[in-house]
């Protein structure tokens, strides 16, 4: 167990490295503009994305979507809801230490404190005791850090079998992986089987998401794409969006019909709802 933990710690200089030089390209990326809404603006690799997506698309349909189903059918809902508790308990360690870089103590020492609890007294994880305290998750990842410290989203990119994503999200995965459990294992077989379980077990609690995803999206890559960045931007903000001010364009077109008595001045700029 030493040696697992000293490998994902030497690591994590090289890793550093990448996503400070990762990050840096975003910032110096520009987005092409076009006339559709945000999603689109930020989605200038729309061809090779919808390529992916249909590729992960065609991997769900014939392997993750039938052995989820089978899975949420065989296992009892106790078993899986241990399973995702015991990855929750890694990920709320994580939370802490990005809720901490973000200087948000109070949430880092609360998500500290599941930890611990569950980890003591719910048997490493699999009981979520911290729930009953009343100690809420507060998940943090090291793209939404990033993103706290003004770092762009960066174009929309869908990945394979891991799916959508940003170019910021995309150079935060690699130290975002060294804190899940395969990291903290020795043997391949080991980590993958823990990885594949993840998958499977996260796959399974979306089995209902997909289906209405499925009834209401008349174009299913866009849905997914204006979600997921939405999403996300929120998640950076804390779901308080600042408001951004109208292009140049808008604002000289709205306050020249103001002027000529046709329109209302805007009482306050409308916020984007592109990821930052």
């Amino acid at each position: 167990m030493k040696s697992s933990l000293r490998r994902p710690l030497r690591s994590l200089t090289v890793v550093a490295a990448v996503v400070a030089m990762a990050a840096a390209l975003v910032g110096c990326t520009t987005i092409r503009e076009s006339r559709g809404g945000p999603g689109q603006r930020l989605d200038p690799w729309e061809n090779w994305n919808r390529k992916v997506f249909n590729f992960n698309e065609s991997v769900d349909d014939a392997i993750l979507k039938p052995v989820a189903t089978v899975y949420a059918d065989v296992v009892p809902q106790p078993v899986r809801r241990g399973v995702s508790n015991f990855f929750s308990n890694f990920a709320d360690a994580w939370s802490a230490v990005n809720n901490m870089l973000q200087g948000k103590f109070a949430l880092g020492l609360e998500d500290a404190t599941r930890v611990g609890a569950n980890t003591l007294f719910g048997l490493f994880g699999i009981l979520d005791v911290a729930s009953e305290m009343g100690l809420e998750h507060h998940y943090e990842d090291f793209g939404q850090t990033l993103g706290r410290y003004g770092v762009g989203a960066g174009a929309y990119v869908v990945l394979p079998i891991l799916g959508p994503s940003t170019v910021r999200d995309t150079a935060a995965l690699p130290l975002d992986r060294l804190a899940t459990p395969p990291a903290f294992f020795d043997g391949t077989g080991t980590q993958l089987g823990l990885g594949f379980l993840q998958i499977l077990n996260t796959r399974s609690s979306l089995l209902g998401a997909t289906r209405v995803i499925d009834d209401i999206a008349l174009d299913k890559y866009t849905f997914v794409r204006d979600a997921y960045l939405q999403r996300r931007r929120s998640l950076v903000f804390d779901g308080e969006e600042p408001e951004t001010p109208a292009a140049p364009d808008e604002a000289a077109s709205a306050a020249a019909g103001a002027a000529a008595g046709n329109l209302a001045p805007p009482a306050a700029a409308t916020p984007a709802s592109a990821p930052r």
